[in-house]
């Protein structure tokens, strides 16, 4: 017994090094931003730049943008991936659960936002926005990252329902529950995996999406990645690194929450398979 127990212990310590060590590799591009972020000078051979807290402090003014990019940008996120939920929660029920004439040509279709590039169809798209009067607007920008972010969220949540047992459902309605009792106390907790996992991926699209956005937005609309690349023209190493690192950080706490979200053993639902 203890051997097995020993065994158990040495296989989640190896693990749990494994995840770091692939934590450390995936954020040590970082590094150096964060260094730069707060480096008056660094020039060969010095070892360790000049610290300042200089950058920091410009990127608090009002010339950077950077309130309003982050602003924008997450309110922008934020709408962007309700509304791929409200679009993808019964398009994920209907393709995962349901058999019909075309259902594979359906999901090819939803492909296509994601293998096409954007620049094949922003003309068109701008011409249609501008017809009703949304381009340069915060709600066109919101209905153009729909593109990109409702494909993920319906078919993460296609996966879901491809194991969802509908009889859950059945008996709760048999029990006397309404509709939204079912969905709010059957349903959704069974799905929650998905909706978070799909949810994840839509914010961080939208978040990061700079082409849609400097199409559509017409220079009005102007979200983070817009300062960044801003930035990234005017030279200055330190402030783009101190905007590149507070870019990331609504992501990472998204991803945070994210996980903590997956890791609660309440949430019986799953991935599955299509």
């Amino acid at each position: 017994m203890s051997y097995t127990a020993t065994n158990s212990k040495a296989r989640n310590t190896t693990r749990k090094l494994f995840l770091w060590l692939i934590i450390g590799v995936l954020f040590l591009p970082f590094l150096p931003l964060l260094i730069w972020s707060f480096a008056q000078d660094w020039y060969f051979p010095q070892l360790v730049p000049q610290w300042t807290l200089e950058h920091w402090r410009t990127l608090l003014t009002a010339s950077t943008k950077v309130a309003q990019g982050f602003g924008q940008s997450l309110a922008i996120a934020l709408l962007s991936t309700g509304f791929s939920l409200l679009v993808g929660m019964p398009a994920g029920r209907a393709l995962g659960l349901m058999d019909f004439p075309g259902k594979g040509a359906i999901k090819l279709f939803l492909l296509l936002p994601i293998i096409v590039s954007p620049l094949a169809t922003l003309m068109g798209i701008q011409f249609m926005l501008i017809r009703l009067g949304l381009s340069g607007t915060l709600a066109g920008v919101v209905l153009v990252h729909l593109l990109p972010t409702i494909p993920y969220m319906t078919l993460v949540l296609s996966s879901v329902y491809a194991n969802f047992d509908p009889d859950y459902e059945i008996q709760a309605r048999s029990l006397g529950a309404t509709s939204f009792q079912v969905l709010q106390q059957v349903t959704l907790p069974l799905i929650a995996p998905g909706v978070v996992v799909g949810a994840l991926f839509a914010f961080l699209i939208s978040w990061n999406e700079f082409l849609l956005t400097f199409f559509v937005g017409s220079g009005r609309v102007f979200t983070l990645p817009m300062v960044l690349f801003t930035a990234l023209q005017g030279g200055n190493t330190g402030l783009t690194a101190a905007i590149a690192i507070t870019s990331i950080l609504p992501a990472l706490v998204f991803l945070f929450f994210s996980s903590r979200a997956l890791n609660n053993d309440a949430a019986i639902g799953g991935l599955g398979n299509v």
